[in-house]
């Protein structure tokens, strides 16, 4: 829709831009939240639990053996509580999701969800630049120069929710990692203790 030759805008288009409909949050937000969940499966690096004979120490787990247990005994308890806990939870502790690539593929697809902001910027800009030049007397340059001066607020914009949907994604990518370590050592835990271990 035209008026005068000047782009104008519907009014729902407008709210849209403005994230003003549920499920059109801030960019950022729903950018991370999306990057943050397809970015898991590439993100992983592993390590081996074979490798690790204190595997309830590398956990933060406490262990003391009530019963008066061997070494022995508790090296192999600690093993099959280390594999009845992933059993029981589905997680693997020494598989963290990788901070980095999570905050890059979340800063990625807010700049994708943010790449028209330079755009609904401009056309903002250009209708209030119209509203103003029209009632002192040019609607045209008024436009021109709303338009420039939204188009650099969306670029801007776009920037920031770059900035925002990387640091939200790391934030999430440690979150995830640290939940799930604290899950399985309370699993690994509790196996202990049916063995006759003291743990803490």
């Amino acid at each position: 829709m035209s008026f005068s030759g000047i782009p104008t805008l519907t009014l729902a288009a407008a709210m849209v831009g403005m994230g003003a409909f549920p499920g059109q949050g801030r960019p950022a937000d729903l950018a991370a939240e999306t990057a943050f969940a397809s970015a898991r499966p590439a993100a992983l690096v592993a390590d081996s639990p074979a490798t690790n004979p204190k595997l309830a120490a590398s956990l933060g787990l406490s262990v003391y053996p009530s019963k008066e247990q061997s070494k022995e005994q508790q090296a192999k308890d600690e093993q099959e509580c280390y594999q009845w806990a992933g059993e029981q939870t589905g997680l693997d502790p020494t598989v963290q999701m990788n901070v980095d690539s999570a905050g890059k593929a979340a800063g990625q697809k807010a700049d994708s969800a943010a790449t028209g902001a330079a755009v609904g910027g401009a056309a903002r800009g250009a209708v209030g630049g119209a509203v103003v030049g029209g009632i002192v007397g040019d609607a045209g340059e008024g436009a021109a120069v709303g338009a420039v001066a939204g188009g650099v607020r969306g670029r801007r914009a776009r920037k920031q929710a770059e900035a925002q949907g990387e640091q939200a994604g790391k934030q999430a990518a440690q979150a995830t990692n640290a939940e799930s370590r604290k899950t399985f050592a309370k699993s690994m835990a509790t196996c202990l203790q049916g063995r006759g271990y003291a743990v803490n």
